[in-house]
């Protein structure tokens, strides 16, 4: 039985879901061509198995139309530098890809490129709701559809970021540690883990840091420090008023810290909170009313050898679809 069954929105994290996919799971998975299709059969099955287990009453899978907005980068240089390729690499960008609008594409492997368009033509045979906006990242798409949903909402990812929408309505389903040993984030699962409220995630991580994101957080400051500074001080405007307040308790070693970060503090801040309030494209997310391409999908399935995950998300929409209308 769903252990959410009331009706409710799912929206998928699906670079994330396919990167975790392509990593986790043997290159031997391959197309009758030879192609590698590990990703894509890891990320169907993925979608198979939650949707099966939530029956969600919408579904869509959030797209990064740009991985690295320029915005993002104008505030904090280093953010997911790291990632970035070091010469011209596979251009998955016109495929739906993990692409910039600058032009610059994240690194990855040849063979995890290449299985992005078929990614996309699946999902498109499918006809399952995929959501981009330009010179955003999927996690503003995620944040925006779940603030804009009127269904209790369930937020699918790997990205320890998006814990910050897990309040008012919305869990994160977070994939950590695979999608069999999910975990559903909420206020309570965050007091119980760090000792603070979603409502505090984005000032904790600020002051944490996130070496994933190329955000190198308030030196000298890790994740038990931050948690109980945000829980002292209310967050980073209240400390950021103790550091100037003279009569406050303050430690002169923490205040020399602030004082040392307080422009990085301001602009990660603004980096790592999610965008929830973008214009979304008008698109019908009801399970119910997706229209699959049968005979597109079922030539896809045989050309790339993907016909079991292929059934199973089907079979998964299907009964999803039937239990909600």
């Amino acid at each position: 039985m769903s252990p959410h069954p009331t009706p409710s929105r799912m929206v998928f994290d699906t670079a994330t879901m396919y990167f975790r996919s392509y990593f986790g799971l043997p290159s031997s998975l391959k197309a009758p061509d030879g192609t590698q299709v590990n990703a894509v059969r890891g990320l169907l099955d993925s979608l198979a198995r939650l949707i099966d287990q939530y029956r969600p009453t919408e579904v869509a899978c959030a797209w990064d139309n740009d991985w690295r907005p320029t915005w993002r980068v104008e505030l904090i240089p280093s953010y997911k530098t790291h990632r970035l390729a070091p010469a011209p690499a596979v251009d998955v960008i016109g495929a739906g890809g993990r692409g910039a609008a600058s032009g610059q594409t994240e690194e990855s492997p040849d063979a995890l490129a290449h299985q992005v368009p078929i990614i996309v033509d699946v999902l498109d045979a499918f006809g399952f709701p995929v959501i981009g906006v330009d010179d955003h990242e999927a996690d503003d798409v995620l944040g925006s559809l779940a603030a804009t949903s009127t269904l209790p909402c369930l937020v699918v990812t790997g990205d320890r970021d998006l814990f910050q929408l897990a309040h008012d309505g919305t869990r994160v389903v977070y994939i950590g540690k695979g999608v069999a040993k999910h975990e559903l984030v909420d206020d309570q699962w965050l007091l119980d883990k760090y000792g603070i409220t979603a409502s505090q995630y984005v000032d904790f991580s600020v002051l944490r840091g996130d070496a994933s994101d190329g955000l190198p957080g308030v030196k000298g400051i890790g994740e038990r420090s931050a948690a109980q500074l945000v829980t002292t001080y209310g967050g980073l405007d209240g400390l950021v008023a103790a550091a100037s307040d003279p009569g406050s308790t303050m430690s002169k070693g923490l205040r020399t810290k602030l004082a040392e970060h307080v422009d990085y503090v301001a602009a990660a801040r603004e980096v790592v909170q999610v965008v929830t309030d973008l214009p979304l494209p008008a698109t019908n997310l009801a399970v119910a009313d997706i229209l699959t391409d049968d005979a597109r999908l079922d030539q896809l399935a045989t050309r790339w050898g993907i016909e079991s995950p292929v059934e199973r998300l089907r079979q998964a929409l299907a009964v999803s679809g039937q239990r909600n209308r």
